[in-house]
């Protein structure tokens, strides 16, 4: 076995039990936010805590099963591995983000920040074990933010949705643009995977993924301004996705995410 095949291996194992950590780390922490929320006066909150959490622990506790198949790939010399593990390590990073945001806001320990830092170290080693060049690695990153801000998104929304009780217009708006936000995180999900296995439909999935978090986002980043009177965070993932749509359009784009040049690892 080669010396980069041990390092995936090694990258496989600790993202199996990043995954049972994960495990252990919302099992403790689920319903001690969601008593802090509802002890803070916001039940709203607490339900989207709730969702969000039930949701990640499924998305980066499994991810532990991809891990598997990944260590499998290593050992056996299969070239596919490192692509699904930038996935497993990317679903653990979101998996490891979010639940700090809510925890944080009532004075919580950021918990499951040890899972976030851990799988995106994960993630920067399978991309140096697939030879990924430096300009993709770098659209890549930009992507994975707008897939977790995308995300993040979403889940307040959740909570705009419990609490806005004054506009039924807005309230409307909330509920049929809920889950745009989510499949265009997830679409950004998918079209990393798919430049790392230089598809075509990168491209045209990614313009659909960025107009989907621009259509969710700036709605709901214009309406908490218009509540607020102030800068909204809910800007950062349509603003992201912006430039992402704009530069997908150039045309030397094309040849970056679909001709990249790359040594095989095996």
């Amino acid at each position: 076995m080669k010396k980069v095949n041990y390092l995936g291996v090694a990258i496989s194992v600790i993202g199996f039990f990043t995954g049972l950590l994960l495990f252990y780390l919302l099992a403790e922490n689920y319903m001690l936010v969601v008593h802090g929320k509802i002890a803070g006066g916001r039940p709203d909150e607490a339900l989207a805590v709730m969702i969000t959490s039930s949701m990640l622990g499924w998305l980066g506790i499994g991810a532990s099963g991809l891990w598997g198949a990944v260590l499998y790939g290593f050992v056996t010399n299969q070239e596919w591995s490192w692509r699904y593990g930038k996935i497993a390590a990317a679903l653990q990073m979101l998996a490891g983000f979010f639940p700090t945001i809510p925890a944080k806001s009532i004075d919580l320990p950021a918990a499951t920040m040890p899972v976030f830092i851990i799988a995106t170290i994960l993630w920067f080693g399978v991309m140096y074990i697939g030879k990924v060049n430096r300009k993709l690695l770098i659209f890549l990153f930009i992507a994975g933010m707008a897939y977790v801000l995308s995300y993040v998104n979403g889940v307040a929304i959740i909570s705009k949705y419990q609490t806005t009780t004054y506009n039924d217009v807005w309230k409307g708006m909330y509920a049929v643009v809920f889950a745009v936000t989510w499949f265009a995180s997830a679409s950004w999900l998918i079209l990393s995977f798919g430049v790392l296995q230089r598809k075509t439909f990168t491209i045209p999935l990614g313009i659909m993924a960025a107009i989907m978090s621009m259509i969710g986002g700036y709605t709901l980043a214009v309406v908490n301004i218009m509540e607020v009177h102030r800068f909204s965070m809910f800007l950062l993932a349509p603003l992201v996705s912006t430039g992402l749509l704009i530069y997908l359009c150039f045309p030397g784009t094309k040849k970056l995410l679909t001709e990249w040049e790359s040594k095989h690892y095996i």
